[in-house]
C-alpha cells in the first residue's frame, strides 16, 4: 500500500507548476496546521485566514479520526482528508496557503503543501522547522538572509532567517508560485516571531481546539 502511495505521489509531482507570482496584490494569506490527540487518532485542523494587515480575519476547525498512521514523506496522505474538511467551511477564498510542511523539498518532489496545491488547485508555501532534504550554504544571523538548498542538485527552496539570530526556518514553493515569491510572502507574512502569522496562529488554534475536545 505504502509504496503504491510513494508511487502516486511521483505522478502528482509532475503536476506542480513552480512559476512567478502571477497576481502581487495579496489580500488574504491563510494558515494551515493539523494536531492529534496520540490516543484516539483524532486529528485537530484549524485553518487561519489573515489580511496583509495581519489582523486575523477567520478561522475554520475540523477533527476526525485519521486512518492513516505517520509514516515519514507520506505525511499528505494523512492530514489531507481531514483539511479538505476544514477547507469546505472557509468563507473567505485565500490567495495563497503556507503550510507548516514542505513543497517540492521532498524526495519524491511532493510535500504536503505541494500535494494539497495540485489536488485543490491553490498557490501554496511550505515552510518547515526542519530540514527534509537537501542542503545549504551557511547564511547571516540577520533577518532576512537566505541560502537556497539544493537536493540531487536541483535547487529546491531556501533556508530563511526570520528573525535576528534564530534558526532559520524552510522555504519551498508548493504549487503555482517560485522560490523568489514564497521568501517574499514568508518575510512579508513574519512578524516578531521567527514562524509566519498564518500558520503559527493555526498552530495555536489547532492545539487550543485539540485541548478543549471531550475524550471519552
Amino acid at each position: 500500500m505504502y509504496t503504491d502511495l510513494a508511487k502516486l505521489q511521483y505522478k502528482l509531482s509532475k503536476k506542480v507548476q513552480i512559476c512567478p507570482l502571477k497576481n502581487k496584490n495579496i489580500n488574504y494569506v491563510a494558515g494551515i496546521d493539523v494536531s492529534f490527540e496520540k490516543k484516539t487518532e483524532i486529528g485537530f485542523c484549524c485553518i487561519t485566514v489573515m489580511d496583509n494587515k495581519l489582523r486575523t480575519v477567520e478561522e475554520q476547525f475540523y477533527s476526525k479520526k485519521l486512518k492513516i498512521p505517520y509514516i515519514p514523506g507520506l505525511l499528505s496522505f494523512r492530514e489531507l482528508p481531514i483539511i479538505y474538511k476544514t477547507l469546505q467551511k472557509l468563507q473567505i477564498k485565500p490567495d495563497i496557503f503556507i503550510l507548516d510542511s514542505q513543497g517540492i523539498a521532498h524526495p519524491r518532489g511532493l510535500g504536503l503543501a505541494s500535494h494539497f496545491g495540485v489536488v485543490f488547485d491553490k498557490i501554496t508555501i511550505g515552510c518547515a522547522k526542519k530540514i527534509l532534504v537537501g542542503s545549504h550554504t551557511k547564511l547571516s544571523e540577520k533577518k532576512g538572509s537566505t541560502a537556497f538548498m539544493t537536493y540531487k542538485n536541483k535547487i529546491v527552496g531556501a533556508a530563511v532567517r526570520t528573525k535576528d539570530n534564530t534558526k532559520p526556518v524552510y522555504v519551498s514553493p508548493g504549487n503555482k508560485i517560485d522560490i523568489k515569491s514564497s521568501i517574499q510572502i514568508i518575510l512579508e507574512f513574519t512578524d516578531k516571531y521567527k514562524i509566519p502569522e498564518p500558520t503559527r496562529r493555526a498552530h495555536i488554534g489547532s492545539n487550543n481546539f485539540r485541548k478543549t475536545a471531550n475524550f471519552k
